[in-house]
């Protein structure tokens, strides 16, 4: 099967892009859970969430959504079909949507808590700010380390990135970077960076066959049903497939470390403030910071 990936159309089980693998038989072990993650950089967990939790959460997205016409009326809410003319939505921050009981049901729910209290090993906390998207036909997001807008807490953070809803591989889901937490140039260039500090662009490449020919691996995804989530640490190179279908892919990506452990001040509290620069002011290209780097 043939996708879209940024620029680039890739074969799914070619040298470039390959599956994800679950880690559900591990589900309850701990130490193996640690284990995996280290290996892989990733735990991919089918059902990690309520599934029907996902879909009311769902739900009051595509409400709002439709509030603003960006649905298209005359197809049922829950097919997402994008209104003519409409874009993608970001909807980090919107409180309005993102701290409802059924948003917060899902990805503060006290099963997803506990999981990183244990996997942490200390008492969890989860940002206030949550990141939530709503990617319209032909966008995608281009690759990239979390550490770069997030950086200023500690590097023991991870990110949970939730579907809202199934995604085939059509509506673009996420994917990883075979071996990326372990690039070292990579995370000492790059990976030091701050986008608010050093006004930089935060996605390294929108190009996935230039990163596997420069960096080895390959991109790994697969479809996602609602419920399913996959969980990575701040140094692992990930973006997502294109979403060539006429309706919205929607998910959210929220993040979670030990409460012992300093935080991000961007991002938590009662009213984060989020980005400084980024989002707001002309940045500096990546291309000219990967010259300096010699990436």
């Amino acid at each position: 099967m043939k996708v879209q990936m940024g620029v680039r159309e890739l074969e799914l089980g070619s040298q470039y892009l390959g599956e994800l693998r679950d880690c559900n038989a591990l589900m309850g072990n701990v130490q193996a859970l640690r284990e995996r993650m280290a290996e892989d950089g990733y735990l991919l967990i089918r059902r990690f969430h309520d599934p029907e939790r996902v879909k009311a959460a769902r739900r009051v997205l595509l409400e709002n959504l439709a509030a603003n016409g960006q649905i298209d009326t005359r197809y049922p809410l829950d097919e997402g079909v994008i209104a003519e003319g409409a874009r993608g939505a970001f909807l980090g921050g919107a409180k309005a949507v993102t701290h409802t009981p059924e948003f917060l049901a899902v990805v503060e729910s006290p099963e997803v808590m506990q999981f990183f209290t244990d996997f942490l090993g200390a008492p969890a906390i989860t940002f206030n700010y949550k990141w939530l998207r709503a990617v319209g036909k032909g966008e995608f997001t281009g690759a990239h380390y979390d550490i770069v807008y997030m950086g200023r807490g500690t590097t023991n953070l991870y990110t949970v990135w939730t579907p809202l809803g199934d995604v085939p591989l059509e509506k673009g889901p996420l994917a990883i970077l075979e071996g990326s937490h372990r690039l070292e140039k990579l995370k000492e260039t790059y990976g030091r960076v701050d986008v608010d500090r050093d006004r930089l662009q935060g996605w390294f490449s929108n190009d996935p066959v230039e990163m596997v020919d420069k960096f080895g691996g390959r991109w790994l995804t697969t479809e996602f049903e609602a419920g399913d989530a996959i969980i990575f640490g701040m140094f692992t190179m990930h973006g997502s497939l294109n979403n060539v279908t006429n309706t919205y892919r929607l998910s959210c990506d929220t993040r979670y470390q030990r409460a012992d452990e300093p935080a991000d001040e961007r991002w938590i509290g009662e009213n984060p403030k989020g980005h400084e620069v980024h989002g707001k002011e002309a940045l500096e290209s990546i291309q000219e910071a990967r010259k300096r780097w010699g990436l």
